[in-house]
């Protein structure tokens, strides 16, 4: 079984309907006893950081994901709540991955927030099995989580490198929405399923 966690955050019915694409079963519940039933868990995300992990802490999630020893997906704020310290909001998030997320500065160059396509690049491990570089992918972010040692494939908007997924043990992350991101987002979904 795979669950996602339920800490109001955004996005999760179009999590949901990825998975059910997929022939995938899931449960979407902040229950501690009923993800210590799943196979592999998914930490979905839209809004703000700082409102996000606030409430991961109020259903006394924090130390909860933190332990975990299955494999963890993180999507777009998810990602960045498992990183040490968002701009947004000067919030703290979980410190699983060794990154800072940062605010794209906008300018003529730089519209905000990224929004639409674009490619990653640089990957590397499982999640991105059987894939190749220019893969395109769907984001919507005003932050973004910078390169770091658990880097496992980036993008580059404005002139801006960032990290388009992280990975650190068994949790993994990826800055873009792969449940809209078309046939790579199924890909990566799945590779994921398979760890």
């Amino acid at each position: 079984m795979i669950a996602i966690i339920d800490y109001d955050a955004g996005n999760i019915q179009s999590v949901g309907n990825a998975l059910s694409r997929l022939g995938t079963e899931y449960v979407l519940t902040s229950d501690p006893a009923v993800l210590d039933g799943a196979s592999k868990i998914i930490l979905p995300g839209v809004g703000n950081a700082a409102h996000a992990v606030e409430s991961l802490r109020e259903k006394g999630l924090e130390s909860y994901v933190r332990s975990l020893r299955r494999p963890v997906l993180g999507i777009c704020v998810g990602l960045q709540i498992m990183c040490r310290r968002s701009e947004e909001g000067d919030s703290r998030g979980l410190g699983i991955f060794d990154c800072d997320v940062r605010k794209f500065e906008p300018g003529p160059d730089c519209k905000v927030p990224h929004m639409g396509w674009n490619t990653i690049s640089n990957l590397e491990g499982k999640l991105f099995k059987d894939m190749k570089g220019g893969s395109w992918v769907y984001f919507v972010h005003s932050y973004y989580p910078a390169l770091c040692p658990d880097t496992v494939a980036t993008c580059t908007h404005a002139g801006v490198m960032f990290s388009a997924a992280l990975r650190y043990e068994n949790f993994y992350g990826t800055q873009f929405h792969p449940e809209k991101s078309g046939g790579a987002g199924e890909k990566i979904l799945r590779n994921f399923l398979e760890l």
